[in-house]
């Protein structure tokens, strides 16, 4: 009869245990914001608008200036606020033919990472010469980058899953770029636009993967490779098209360093607190 019941509070505790550790949040990275969401109103007032970020939780943002003020002048404003700058942005020909100005732009806002989001190209046919060409800049600004303490991320835009040999061409532009000096954004709204699987192309290039943008489309939108759609196809996280719980899941075991919220559209002001909590509402 002891036996018995002892075996009975084993079991309970094991299933007790099993329900708290199932119940421990997935999401614990702090929050942070892509500040292309308010490109209707830094520009304005970046104070008014960083003091709005700050309200909604958010410690960290990707971007920098605007406002007609210095980077120095945008950087404390953020300091002041308790928010960093993670990781900023530069296109494609300023990273490539104004390296040394990129450069001095990151320090300024003490970002550690440096993103580009478009490779030039005529749209709906990226092709393989437009792949190939990215890949030999990449390596060598990327090359510039780290000399400078800093690391290079390309952001895929989902025009880049046109079929090549075995695979896509971002596959061949994750495998021809020097993974010294070459790193990847992950924005798993474009990538899932594009006809990937964000999920598993997180498990297959691990940890090349060192940002990511946290956003979700309207369900039913027209997909296609040309990177574009309306921006108000952007929703709440967790109300649109993608497997939210399974990439973040598998973003935590790759080891994303920084998440950016990142909504497009017009409804920011009650989206990103609805993102907020949703990802805060993540169980393992």
């Amino acid at each position: 009869m002891r036996k018995s019941i002892l075996f009975q509070i084993i079991i309970a505790l094991l299933v007790f245990t099993e329900a708290a550790i199932a119940q421990e949040p997935l999401y614990t990275a702090p929050f942070g914001v892509q500040t292309y969401s308010f490109r209707r109103s830094i520009g304005k007032d970046p104070a008014k608008v960083l003091d709005t970020i700050k309200m909604m939780g958010i410690t960290e943002i990707e971007g920098g200036g605007g406002g007609g003020i210095s980077l120095q002048e945008f950087k404390k404003l953020c300091d002041d606020r308790g928010i960093s700058i993670p990781s900023t942005g530069a296109g494609y020909d300023q990273l490539v033919n104004k390296t040394d100005s990129v450069v001095y732009r990151a320090k300024t806002l003490g970002a550690k990472y440096v993103m580009c989001a478009w490779i030039p190209h005529t749209t709906g046919s990226f092709n393989f010469e437009n792949a190939k060409k990215a890949v030999e800049d990449f390596n060598k600004a990327g090359k510039i980058l780290k000399e400078n303490g800093l690391t290079f991320c390309y952001h895929p835009h989902g025009y880049e899953f046109w079929k090549h040999e075995d695979g896509t061409l971002l596959d061949y532009i994750i495998k021809n770029t020097n993974p010294e000096y070459v790193s990847f954004e992950m924005d798993i709204m474009w990538i899932h636009f594009g006809g990937g699987d964000p999920a598993a192309l997180l498990k297959k290039y691990g940890n090349r993967w060192k940002l990511m943008h946290v956003k979700d489309l309207k369900k039913g939108t027209k997909k296609d490779l040309t990177g574009l759609t309306s921006p108000e196809n952007d929703v709440a996280v967790g109300t649109g098209e993608l497997d939210m719980p399974a990439i973040m899941r598998e973003a935590k075991k790759v080891g994303i360093k920084h998440y950016f919220i990142e909504d497009e559209s017009s409804n920011i002001i009650t989206q990103i607190p609805q993102t907020i909590a949703y990802l805060k509402s993540l169980k393992e």
